[in-house]
């Protein structure tokens, strides 16, 4: 059975970190629910130069379509050196079989089933999680789908999986982690680790993706481990 996973991009930097989890939760077989913010639209252009229109969204915009030619060489660059890649030999080291699918929700449709309880989930990912919404959710002044969706996971008792990329941090940043972290969600700052062999960026990017995989169960190969 495939695993149902919410993902959501918002406003901060780390773009890079968000399309490469996209890419690693649909080879691993899950399906997505997506959603992503206008700040997350303008950071995806601004870091990956990738034109996302969230009116009329279609997979190929956050994912590298791999015909020659269908990007120019500017754009590869960018994307090989965030860990995204036309070959899908090298798409990742996770267990093959049928991919995943993207379901699209527009961050201001209430009426997307992520809103509601009653809509299965296997848990849901901020990546990344702006220091705004942060504040949205653990003082529940919803504002978006977004919110809502990691309100909903929070009372539900699923994973919430928050990954803030912000430095530094201010007590009030802090202390909004804190009481995130008390009712149940799971801060995972986008901070890589350099022990497992860092030869390229692409394995700075794996190491955080790895780290929100095992928070959501599904096994994955993308670093070398602590005592492999």
């Amino acid at each position: 059975m495939k695993r149902n996973i919410v993902v959501a991009m918002t406003g901060a930097s780390g773009a890079p970190y968000a399309v490469r989890l996209v890419e690693v939760l649909l080879a691993a077989g899950c399906d997505i629910q997506l959603t992503i913010s206008s700040a997350a639209q303008a950071v995806l252009k601004q870091e990956l130069g990738l034109a996302v229109d969230l009116d009329k969204f279609e997979p190929a915009q956050l994912l590298l379509d791999s015909r020659p030619g269908s990007r120019d060489d500017k754009l590869q660059r960018i994307r090989s050196l965030a860990g995204i890649s036309s070959e899908s030999s090298n798409v990742l080291s996770v267990a093959t079989g049928e991919p995943g699918t993207i379901h699209y929700h527009h961050y201001r449709d209430y009426m997307a089933p992520i809103a509601s309880g009653s809509f299965l989930t296997d848990g849901m990912v901020i990546c990344p999680c702006s220091i705004g919404t942060l504040s949205a959710i653990v003082h529940a002044t919803s504002a978006n789908v977004i919110h809502r969706a990691a309100e909903v996971h929070l009372k539900e008792r699923r994973k919430l999986i928050l990954v803030p990329r912000e430095t530094p941090l201010s007590v009030v940043q802090l202390e909004n982690m804190r009481r995130a972290a008390e009712v149940g969600a799971v801060i995972l700052p986008a901070m890589p680790g350099f022990y497992h062999g860092v030869t390229s960026i692409r394995d700075l990017v794996d190491f955080l993706v790895a780290r929100i995989c095992d928070q959501l169960g599904i096994p994955n190969e993308l670093i070398r481990r602590w005592g492999e």
